[in-house]
């Protein structure tokens, strides 16, 4: 018995060393050489951030994945990118490359596909939100990542807002008790009126490659936001209403959206829409003796029960969780675990229940029990 409990303990030991191994050569590699990432898509204008990331030598593209040829021409000129870097086949550029991570840049009713290719290589995905068109598709991705123990990771541009991160600290720390009320406002004139590119256009206008209208394209951030600060829980309840105010512009899709989030002790109303007078994205947090005000990525505002208001600017963020690639790299890295974060499976598959409920409670004019 005595030596049977220490063959087990030295066997133990010897995974540990060797996992504590694994990690320490994985992060050193990667924090000397930046990560090596195939681009999935050219049809999403985010795609802008990470070919000039790339021009900057922050992340190595070592291949691109985009059928159509235009978009290839048009991004060769405008990066300075060799015809090499260009595949019309995503199997084929990961299966040659063997990147540490593919990058979705395509329409959120196709990051599916990305994930039906690498989960069963074994490569890790990060997609631009929403994670996917609608819960269906989502489930399935879920079920890919979870059976090929890879990361499904969902970029939100407000992650790397130090005025969210700031206001999230504060609310964490009981500065202003609990939380009673959130509100988000996430939205522009319209993908038109700001002039996103037609191929943008061509997925994010249709309910189908995008799954609705600012409903999903800004909704998601909402949704993902007001789970972040309930630490993972779902909703209990989702009520939500939609508009379509520019018939002629937008036929196929909502263009204005809010959403109505019911915790326990506290609601959540999100306000997504393609018909503000200009562009925002700000977050509201209402506590029992105390509100905060993020007004945008850098600045907030206060105001106490004893009518004591403030106002700051908020640090920039340290790395790795100031920037995806950064965020990404420490992931792989196992330097941070991309679990119960903004940016995290776990809480955007509730992200998508809550969009689903937000479709259903449109549709039908219902309170949405989830």
């Amino acid at each position: 018995m005595i030596m049977g409990n220490k063959k087990n303990y030295f066997t133990c030991m010897r995974k540990m060393i060797t996992m504590f191994l694994f990690a320490f050569i994985v992060h050193n590699t990667f924090a000397q050489h930046p990560i090596r990432v195939v681009v999935a898509g050219l049809n999403h204008d985010h795609v802008h951030g990470i070919l000039n990331q790339y021009n900057n030598g922050l992340v190595d593209i070592v291949g691109i994945a985009e059928p159509s040829k235009a978009l290839q021409q048009k991004f060769g000129k405008l990066y300075h990118l060799p015809d090499s870097l260009f595949y019309d086949d995503l199997k084929k550029v990961v299966s040659e490359k063997k990147p540490d991570a593919v990058l979705g840049y395509n329409a959120a009713g196709k990051h599916l596909d990305i994930v039906r290719v690498c989960a069963p290589l074994g490569i890790s995905v990060m997609v631009e939100k929403p994670l996917a068109a609608n819960l269906s598709q989502a489930r399935q991705i879920e079920t890919l990542a979870n059976k090929f123990h890879i990361k499904v990771l969902t970029n939100y541009e407000t992650t790397w807002y130090p005025s969210y991160q700031d206001v999230y600290n504060t609310v964490t720390s009981d500065s202003i008790g609990a939380i009673k009320k959130m509100v988000v406002h996430d939205g522009h004139q319209g993908p038109k009126e700001i002039g996103c590119s037609k191929e943008f256009l061509s997925w994010l206008t249709d309910s189908v490659l995008n799954g609705a209208g600012s409903l999903n394209d800004f909704g998601c951030y909402g949704a993902d936001l007001m789970t972040w600060f309930m630490h993972g829980r779902k909703p209990i309840a989702v009520t939500a209403i939609t508009r379509h105010y520019k018939p002629k512009e937008y036929p196929k899709v909502d263009d204005d959206a809010t959403i109505i989030l019911e915790y326990p002790n506290s609601t959540g109303q999100i306000e997504a829409s393609w018909n503000w007078p200009f562009s925002i994205k700000d977050l509201e947090i209402f506590g029992e003796t105390g509100y905060l005000h993020a007004l945008d990525g850098k600045n907030i505002v206060s105001r106490m029960r004893e009518n004591i208001k403030g106002t700051k600017v908020a640090d920039a963020l340290s790395a790795p969780v100031n920037d995806p690639i950064n965020y990404l790299t420490a992931v792989l890295s196992y330097t941070i675990s991309g679990t119960n974060d903004q940016s995290s499976l776990q809480y955007n598959m509730v992200v998508m229940e809550i969009l689903d409920a937000a479709k259903r409670s449109a549709a039908t004019g219902r309170r949405i029990v989830l």
